[in-house]
């Protein structure tokens, strides 16, 4: 098996490209303030799961990688709301699709955490 297998990473694979096409949208000052920022955190998210299953064998390793992956979540969430915020992000239904995703992945990668701390 490979984390390429794992739901949570192909969730967050594919929120941190949606992320990054968003952000190429931006008004230009934002793509290397707020849109840096948030394309970088949606990143690390996929990768702090990626980091965590390569440490699998060691289930504390593996939980605290993902509960990194889960604090990049929400620093995704928190740049997206700062764009809604300020107005550089304008298009409404792009910010609550997003807003939906990043939610349900942070419900996905919380119940995974729990099932790898029960398994001991």
């Amino acid at each position: 098996m490979s984390y390429k297998n794992l739901e949570i990473w192909n969730d967050a694979r594919s929120l941190s490209i949606d992320i990054h096409a968003l952000t190429l949208l931006l008004p230009k000052f934002e793509l290397y303030e707020t849109g840096s920022q948030i394309r970088r955190s949606s990143k690390s998210v996929r990768s702090n799961i990626v980091e965590g299953y390569a440490r699998r064998k060691y289930t504390n390793d593996y939980t605290r990688f993902l509960i990194y992956s889960h604090a990049s979540l929400d620093e995704t969430r928190d740049h997206l709301e700062i764009l809604w915020e300020t107005g550089s992000l304008k298009d409404g239904d792009i910010y609550i699709e997003l807003l939906q995703r990043i939610d349900k992945l942070g419900s996905k990668i919380y119940r995974f955490i729990k099932a790898i701390e029960k398994r001991n």
